[in-house]
């Protein structure tokens, strides 16, 4: 059995490669930024080594040789190969990006991705692990630690830091598709006496779901749970025809339903109230570089 040949270098692979491409090797010097006599000697050692002629050379013209032409494609392979290694190994040696938890409440998704791509496009980038989750879900996990930062519907937890805060307006009424009320130009309050007008069970004062719920006339409420989170979740119950729902804008602008219609609703100036909250004892660089984050996207709202 003949013996196997050394490795070839990875330059001189690289010189067969590019010759084979260009079909030139002038042209090959050109692009390798190497002089033609140092690629032809490049090759030439690897035609001693594979004790093969790789390419066919006239005045005229270069062409590969069948047996370079069968080896073109593993130099191929070993030099992606090659690149892989490396790509990998700097990775490796690059320090950990840090990694920070934000919840948020379903309404603000967009604004919390939004975040989210902002670190991760910064240099240094930081990474950003977000947690979907209603109000009491995320107090609980931003006392336990769990999350560095939270984005949280008034009212706001006690002991917390809460700044950049901001509002959604609630300017429309989700209503079944086939509903009467969904062909109106707008809706007012006093128009929905026969409606189930879906809303949390804790309604603090001076919040927007007591001052609507002083404006509605007295009919029923259709009350899912304490804290209403996910909008889009409480869809279901108008599509099914267990009530009516105030939605904000968020909601309105990125749902597509079928069974649903959004009407605008005439009922003043109804706000939902949300802030970045954190504990102050626990900031970091990466926990303020994410409430900025958070800031930059509401400038640009």
């Amino acid at each position: 059995m003949p013996p196997v040949p050394p490795p070839p270098s990875l330059r001189d692979v690289a010189c067969l490669v590019t010759v084979a491409r260009r079909l030139s090797f002038s042209g090959a010097a050109t692009d390798l930024g190497m002089s033609q006599p140092a690629v032809s000697q490049a090759v030439a050692r690897l035609e001693r080594s594979f004790g093969v002629r790789l390419f066919e050379r006239t005045s005229r013209e270069v062409r590969p040789t069948p047996a370079g032409r069968t080896l073109v494609p593993y130099a191929e392979a070993l030099l992606r190969a090659a690149g892989d290694l490396s790509a990998e190994a700097a990775r490796l040696a690059r320090p950990p990006r840090p990694v920070i938890r934000l919840a948020y409440a379903p309404p603000v998704g967009a604004l919390a991705a939004q975040a989210a791509r902002r670190l991760a496009r910064r240099t240094p980038a930081i990474d950003v692990e977000l947690m979907a989750a209603g109000r009491r879900a995320a107090v609980a996990a931003l006392a336990a630690g769990e999350v560095a930062v939270a984005i949280l519907p008034a009212p706001f937890p006690i002991g917390p830091t809460t700044g950049a805060r901001f509002h959604l307006t609630v300017g429309h009424l989700a209503v079944p598709s086939g509903d009467p009320l969904a062909g109106a130009p707008r809706v007012r309050p006093d128009r929905l006496a026969r409606y189930a007008v879906i809303m949390p069970g804790e309604r603090p004062p001076g919040g927007m779901w007591a001052r609507l719920d002083a404006l509605l006339p007295g009919g029923p409420r259709r009350v899912p749970g304490p804290e209403l989170d996910d909008f889009a979740a409480a869809l279901d119950l108008v599509a099914a025809g267990s009530g009516v729902l105030p939605v904000p804008g968020p909601v309105v602008a990125s749902v597509r339903r079928t069974d649903v219609a959004f009407v605008p609703l005439d009922a003043g100036d109804l706000r939902l109230t949300y802030g970045v909250t954190w504990y102050p004892e626990r900031v970091t660089p990466e926990l303020m570089s994410l409430v900025g984050a958070v800031q930059e996207g509401l400038w640009t709202r």
